[in-house]
């Protein structure tokens, strides 16, 4: 794929992605499992990872897992639990290393020691040790909030309810993932079909319905095994190393993978995945990838995370399985910012022991360069193992006739649908979109589903069936709506009664009140995701301090204008996009109408312990004591504000060698500027 075709598909799997979002996570996945969701987001990042200069700003590949269905208590992880970025190809793996190194500001030829262990394809779980005992089990969740599965976590045979040896912490929270090898699989297997009962699909999603049964004595019944492989919280070091950390594991009682090795370079690593690929099939459970780390644990802290992904891991997929099937229609979607997405419908074939019957085509653009039409036949593979897409047409393509297009109206409202034009380029956007804005029910209900969804407002039991319903009555057309619902009537429609409705009722009140990134991002303001609502939040600190901002800067220029897009991570499409619609007519009066029913809590300020703290700082120059990535992030955890651009407001200007126009300027205005060696001193 070339760079202007790379650029598209990005753009498109980030618009789809943000348009689905409350398909993936208002139930306990009744569409899509919690994998198939992760693996949307996989194939953002595997493009991402070929052409890692392209990255979006606002890219949304920071979500992880699933909102915790009610049927279990909640456990907030105190360390959240986060996933992992994807290699799909050697060089990915390449890149990776050299990706570690240049942050760290190392030669490409310096040693550094990395992990590799099989990526196990299970559920998550943590484990939380007090005194050595057992006291609470949790599946991952969303990453912030998991299951309470203690009770059937106590009833996995190689889990152990008191901790082996000595020498563990006072608190020590292990993590890991409950799977179901191979042999008990078919066992399983061979049981149901024997009490004239379904088979289950996979091992996994066996682990999974074994692992959050309501009643734990099912749970006791089933053949779940644990591998242990990483910690979360952790009163004191127990090693200097993640290879160290896992061998005290074993110490402990715990089951760790003995494939897991150590290695000096990528090659190594390289060498291990495929040795591991080719004994894949023997090894008695299911994988879908080698996971490499860093190993040694200051340098993994020094290189943190991003958005939902640590920088110090990546896990290395096995390709895509593929089949060949027909097309018997392609459909359109109409997300929530209006983009209209043609899905392929696909005759049911089974690829990796999953059913496909659907796979998404992107925009037209897609279609007419795979030659696309109803009927043909067209090799299909689950990306990452998952995804469902069409690789390509078989048979003859030559001579197909016209180009397929979209519909030129709304397949939902009638609206006219449009390809906009951009000013700077004059290149036409490939994505139609319809013109309706929220007159359109589609973008309207899709809005409403991003509002609740668990990122969001995150409200127990309004779903996207509930929001569907609730829209068709016109009890709810806007968010406001929400908190001003009768639920005396909503008590008498079927399937709720009173206890629902009080359920219904006592959730909604208890998101009276939220944070301002949570509520800035539940807007679903195109190209505003959570990353961009945390710099918007962050930046202005209060919400009528933003909205004061955004209307002054309403025409894209002065001052306002500036301040806002000089904050590092916000680009200018996205500065654009909040600005319009906090400026809108209809969006203003649904915000008023909303600030009237829920508080809006100010973002924290900076901690004050930091001589940093709340200053704006600006990097400059070729920095040679650290990479401007690091140097940005070690100020964000100061609390201090990265601008990417130099202005009145700028505290200080950290300059390196060949510093040119920002520190000409900087001088100009007076502004304070530090070595790299000074910042380094004041940071310390």
């Amino acid at each position: 794929m070339d760079e202007t075709a790379a650029k598209k598909r990005l753009k498109f799997l980030s618009l789809e992605i943000k348009a689905n979002d409350a398909l993936y996570y208002q139930e306990d996945a009744p569409i899509l499992s919690d994998a198939e969701y992760d693996a949307l987001r996989h194939e953002l990042i595997e493009l991402e990872a070929q052409f890692p200069h392209l990255i979006a700003k606002d890219s949304p590949t920071q979500d992880v897992g699933a909102k915790p269905s009610g049927k279990f208590g909640k456990i907030e992880h105190t360390v959240a639990m986060l996933s992992l970025d994807n290699a799909f190809t050697d060089e990915d793996v390449t890149d990776f290393c050299s990706r570690v190194k240049r942050f760290l500001s190392l030669p490409e030829d310096a040693p550094m020691a990395f992990t590799a262990e099989p990526k196990i394809d299970g559920l998550s779980a943590a484990l939380r040790y007090e005194q050595g005992v057992l006291v609470t089990g949790a599946t991952r969740g969303d990453g912030r909030m998991g299951e309470d599965v203690t009770a059937n976590l106590r009833t996995v045979n190689n889990i152990p309810h008191q901790l082996k040896g000595r020498g563990w912490p006072d608190v020590v929270e292990v993590r890991g993932e409950v799977y179901i090898d191979h042999a008990d699989f078919e066992a399983m297997n061979a049981a149901q079909l024997g009490a004239g009962k379904e088979p289950y699909k996979n091992p996994r999603n066996a682990a999974a319905g074994s692992l959050r049964q309501i009643d734990s004595a099912v749970t006791a019944t089933r053949p779940l095994k644990f591998f242990a492989y990483t910690w979360g919280e952790i009163s004191a070091p127990i090693s200097e190393t993640q290879m160290g950390v896992v061998e005290r594991f074993a110490q402990w009682g715990f089951d760790t993978n003995p494939q897991m090795k150590r290695h000096e370079n990528a090659a190594q690593m390289i060498a291990h995945y495929h040795e591991i690929e080719e004994r894949r099939a023997g090894l008695g459970y299911d994988i879908d990838g080698v996971v490499y780390k860093v190993d040694e644990l200051a340098l993994q802290e020094r290189l943190g995370f991003v958005s939902r992904a640590p920088r110090w891991a990546i896990a290395h997929k096995f390709p895509a399985e593929k089949a060949i099937t027909t097309v018997a229609a392609i459909d359109v979607q109409v997300g929530r910012t209006g983009a209209l997405t043609p899905v392929a419908r696909l005759a049911p074939i089974t690829v990796g022991g999953v059913v496909v019957s659907n796979a998404t085509l992107h925009n037209e653009d897609e279609i007419n360069r795979l030659k696309l039409r109803v009927g043909d036949t067209v090799e299909i593979q689950r990306a990452g193992d998952v995804i469902p897409q069409v690789l390509r047409v078989i048979g003859d393509i030559e001579g197909r006739g016209e180009d397929y297009q979209l519909p030129l109206e709304c397949p939902v409202c009638g609206g006219v649908a449009l390809r906009d034009m951009d000013a700077k380029t004059g290149k036409q956007d490939v994505v139609r979109r319809c013109s309706n804005g929220l007159s359109c029910p589609a973008q309207a209900i899709e809005g409403l589903k991003h509002f609740v969804s668990r990122r969001a407002f995150d409200i127990d039991g309004l779903g996207a069936k509930q929001i569907e319903l609730f829209y068709q009555k016109h009890w709810v057309r806007q968010p406001a709506d929400i908190f001003i619902l009768n639920f005396e009537d909503i008590s008498k429609l079927e399937g709720f009664g009173q206890t629902s409705a009080d359920n219904l009722k006592a959730a909604i009140n208890a998101r009276r009140t939220i944070g301002f990134a949570r509520a800035l991002y539940a807007l679903g303001i195109r190209h505003i995701g959570q990353g961009n609502a945390e710099l918007v939040a962050k930046h202005y600190l209060s919400w009528a301090k933003m909205q004061s901002a955004l209307i002054e800067a309403r025409s894209h220029i002065g001052e306002a204008w500036a301040d806002l897009i000089s904050v590092d991570g916000m680009g200018e499409a996205a500065a654009g996009s909040l600005v319009d619609f906090f400026n809108a007519p209809n969006n203003a009066a649904m915000i008023d109408a909303l600030l009237k029913e829920v508080k809006i809590i100010d973002a924290e300020a900076p901690s004050s312990d930091s001589p940093v703290s709340g200053k704006t700082v600006v990097f400059t120059g070729k920095l040679e004591m650290f990479s401007r990535d690091e140097a940005k992030a070690r100020a964000l955890s100061l609390g201090a504000k990265v601008s990417g651009s130099v202005s009145a407001k700028t505290n200080i200007l950290v300059a390196g060698p060949g510093a040119g126009s920002k520190l000409k300027k900087a001088q100009e205005l007076g502004i304070e500027t530090l070595t790299e060696a000074e910042w380094l001193a004041r940071t310390s």
